[in-house]
């Protein structure tokens, strides 16, 4: 037990002397454009932080986290003894160091798991819309394209490549970001003088990039005009 506890005190004063020097280099350094930087003061000086706080909390654990106590001797004396001590691990050093790590844990948890943004980071999404056979391009300021999730939704912006052409058949390319892990991602177009049509998406609550294109999907419900999308999902990083 002391064990363990002695490597999760040099544990968390490991951790809490990295990232303390790395922030305080970071802030002396003062803001960059580029962020090299922090990155660097993370990477390069942080891990010398990250030894001396090791070094240190092995010991605070060895000076606090381990109590003395003389042990009574008995009332007769026998000659060539001297005075016994016996140690014992500090109940509220232990118990304080528990929760830290637990709170650690949990963050990290949190952090790498339950976070509720992809794990994968921003992702982007890249949408085609096929308009039906013989439908005008409607001008770029007429075309309106957002991507919800969750509780929020992206207006996709039209770069200055924002159409093409499948056969007779003109097709509408834009793209967006996709940050959150959610069960529900919807893409709806509005285009003038047509109802507004919404997809779902079928992807998972935390997808990974998709190979290619999916297939062509009509909007979901019966729309007046067969306008089909696919899409594709790749990593930023």
């Amino acid at each position: 037990m002391r064990i363990i506890l002695g490597l999760m005190s040099g544990l968390v004063g490991m951790l809490a002397g990295w990232f303390g020097l790395a922030i305080l280099v970071a802030t002396l350094a003062g803001p960059d454009r580029d962020g090299g930087t922090a990155m660097g003061a993370f990477f390069q000086i942080g891990p010398i932080g990250g030894v001396i706080g090791f070094v240190v909390g092995v010991w605070l654990f060895s000076r606090i986290g381990i109590v003395r106590a003389s042990v009574s001797l008995p009332d007769v004396e026998v000659p060539g003894t001297a005075a016994a001590s016996r140690s014992r691990i500090s109940f509220p050093f232990a118990v304080t160091l528990v929760l830290l790590v637990a709170g650690l844990g949990w963050w990290a948890w949190y952090e790498l798991i339950r976070s509720p943004y992809l794990s994968h980071g921003f992702m982007t999404l890249d949408l085609q819309f096929k308009l039906p056979p013989g439908m005008t391009l409607p001008a770029r300021e007429d075309v309106r394209i957002e991507v919800q999730e969750r509780q929020g939704y992206t207006v996709a912006e039209l770069t200055n490549r924002w159409h093409g052409h499948d056969g007779d058949r003109q097709v509408i390319v834009t793209s967006a970001s996709l940050m959150y892990k959610t069960g529900h991602r919807l893409v709806t177009l509005t285009l003038p003088n047509q109802p507004a049509q919404s997809w779902r998406l079928d992807l998972s609550s935390d997808p990974d990039p998709t190979p290619g294109y999916s297939d062509w999907h009509v909007a979901n419900g019966t729309p007046s005009a067969r306008i089909e999308m696919n899409f594709r999902l790749s990593a930023d990083r």
